[in-house]
């Protein structure tokens, strides 16, 4: 699908950030399944209605994962490097060379901390990061991507490349010694392992791997993008970790921040595997409702307005949305609905009203049984 010139002409209006400013909205009930009837029990959402919604999650907002994408066979895990004695003794780190297809295609490296002194597998956090595995942790030993890195991380980088200058740079934000100290294990992949983000990122991610050869072939309304094939990265690394005894491999937690967070959880609503979903900051495209026009909206993440956006994050369908979310048949509640009866936690900032705290509080507020758009029955 190609972008109609209208859209590069479009102007961007102002930011609405006054909440007597947002213009009414209504949001279709996740619970009335196509037929028009209402869903009330767990098996008829676990056998009818979840399907449909994942269906209109796909075809709207984040595009279909091939199922070719589907491992064939057990994936080769190269173990390059370990310690037990990371974190001041507090933890074993383990650093793997990962391919999920067997020994050609794509490698990722996922970086494990476990706590030491474990009576059993542990609980695991498993999230994407921004910079390289070396950024979430004050830990010289950890290896650096080889991969492509944005320009926002120039002053620890060159030439799209990851230095050494960048280790720990995010360590606050992941507290790797905190979650060791209270018995969990931490788990993390570059996000850019599986797809740089770039537009022309899917040329050096696995996207690529099942990309038309055709060089005139238009992309399908419901194509997957940048946040499909981070999800289904996530995905991959569980599949590593599930064959790793000091890890209790049902009880991984997915976890991301801002378009991670979309990714974690889009990874989540199809991936049932992932025992809890955690979003931060998740914004627009994420936990926070679209049509609920307040900050960023579909049209500024979708790349609707010239020189804005990441339209290389969604399905091609997404955009047409701009100005018009009325006219979409779902929202933001419908992806995480796709979580139950698996726990879910949706954290905001309260001062980031680009992301909408606000809309993100409200979208799983549709999911209480308290709300009159679900009922208690459902969750089985």
């Amino acid at each position: 699908m190609l972008l109609p010139l209208l859209f590069l002409a479009a102007v961007m209006p102002p930011a609405i950030d006054d909440e007597a400013k947002v213009p009414p909205y209504t949001v279709p009930d996740v619970l009335i399944a196509n037929d028009g009837h209402k869903v009330t029990t767990a098996k008829e959402w676990n056998e009818t209605r979840r399907g449909e919604v994942m269906k209109l999650v796909q075809d709207h907002i984040y595009g279909v994962t091939p199922a070719a994408a589907a491992p064939k066979d057990a994936p080769i895990i190269e173990v390059v490097e370990s310690d037990k004695n990371a974190l001041g003794g507090k933890a074993t780190r383990t650093q793997y060379k990962v391919r999920p297809s067997g020994k050609d295609g794509l490698v990722f490296d996922l970086l494990l901390y476990t706590p030491n002194g474990a009576k059993g597998p542990s609980p695991v956090f498993l999230g994407l990061n921004f910079g390289g595995n070396h950024t979430t942790v004050n830990d010289p030993a950890v290896l650096l991507p080889s991969t492509w890195v944005s320009k926002q991380w120039a002053d620890v980088t060159s030439n799209n490349r990851a230095t050494a200058k960048g280790r720990g740079l995010q360590a606050s934000r992941w507290q790797a010694e905190l979650l060791v100290s209270r018995g969990y294990g931490l788990a993390t992949v570059y996000c850019g392992d599986f797809e740089p983000d770039h537009p022309e990122g899917w040329k050096e991610g696995i996207r690529a791997a099942y990309a038309s050869k055709d060089p005139a072939a238009v992309r399908a309304d419901n194509d997957w993008a940048c946040i499909g094939a981070w999800a289904w990265g996530l995905s991959r690394a569980l599949d590593a970790l599930e064959r790793n005894p000091a890890v209790d491999a049902k009880r991984v937690a997915v976890i991301g921040h801002s378009r991670l967070g979309k990714a974690s959880l889009w990874a989540g609503a199809q991936d049932t595997r992932f025992a809890l979903v955690v979003s931060n900051e998740s914004g627009c495209g994420g936990a926070a409702l679209g049509k609920r026009i307040f900050g960023e909206t579909v049209g500024v993440i979708a790349g609707y307005y010239k020189g804005r956006g990441f339209p290389h994050w969604f399905a091609p369908k997404y955009v047409t949305y701009a100005e018009h979310e009325d006219r979409m048949p779902l929202d933001q509640h419908y992806v995480l609905a796709l979580t139950a009866p698996r726990p879910l936690y949706v954290a905001s900032a309260v001062e980031d009203r680009w992301a909408d705290p606000k809309g993100e509080f409200l979208g799983p507020c549709m999911l209480n049984p308290s709300s009159n758009s679900w009922d208690a029955k459902a969750w089985g």
